[in-house]
């Protein structure tokens, strides 16, 4: 790069007028190659289900209605 100012400036590689530019071959893309689909298989829960698929609820005579434990009464008390 040349300053116009000053003439003792020496002219640097790669600076000079650009070359046209040509736009690079393109290749054919490559074939795409199909993966075998991997066959599904429905898992079976570890608990029973209802048709919402929540599991189904069943009675524990340790537990209410809420789920909430159910206190003993104390002797006495």
């Amino acid at each position: 790069m040349r300053d116009k100012k000053d003439n003792a400036t020496f002219d640097l590689p790669g600076f000079g007028p650009a070359e046209p530019m040509e736009p690079e071959p393109k290749r054919p893309p490559a074939p795409r190659v199909r993966r075998a689909a991997l066959k599904q298989e429905q898992m079976e829960l570890l608990e029973p289900t209802d048709a919402t698929g929540l599991p189904v609820w069943h009675r524990d005579d340790n537990l209410d209605l809420t789920g909430l434990p159910v206190w003993g009464m104390r002797d006495g008390a």
